[in-house]
């Protein structure tokens, strides 16, 4: 059972990023089944930085459709972006610092994280384009 699940109300309409927040809840799953799991810290922090890259990616396609639909709060959206990726580099930079690990921390902060921007930067974007063909 993973930490983070699919549901319809993350869903921008736009097939390719809808995609892509599947496949980063998948790793955000991988990432936390790793450490909870008693994996090595350089295999979890390995997981950290396939996870950093796939997001850095994802949010630089997101912002391009956003570009290209001429998106009123896509300024925002992209501050949003930036302040997420602060946020993970974060969690990672304290994962790797500390000498104990707290797998319920690490839930909550990973859940908190992906959740927050779903439920209010990528619902309002999916209020405003629709359903778009990806």
């Amino acid at each position: 059972m993973g930490l983070l699940h699919w549901e319809s109300r993350y869903s921008v309409g736009i097939a390719a990023v809808d995609h892509e927040h599947r496949e980063l809840i998948d790793l955000v799953n991988r990432l936390y089944e790793e450490a909870t799991s008693r994996g090595s810290k350089d295999a979890v922090l390995d997981f950290f930085g396939d996870l950093f890259k796939a997001i850095s990616a994802h949010f630089a396609l997101e912002e391009r459709f956003m570009r290209e639909r001429s998106y009123d709060q896509l300024v925002q959206h992209k501050n949003d972006h930036e302040r997420l990726l602060d946020e993970i580099r974060d969690i990672m930079e304290d994962f790797e610092a500390s000498d104990s690990f707290d797998e319920r921390l690490l839930a909550q902060r990973l859940d908190a994280w992906f959740s927050r921007h779903f439920e209010t930067h990528d619902a309002r974007l999916h209020n405003a384009l629709g359903t778009h063909p990806g």
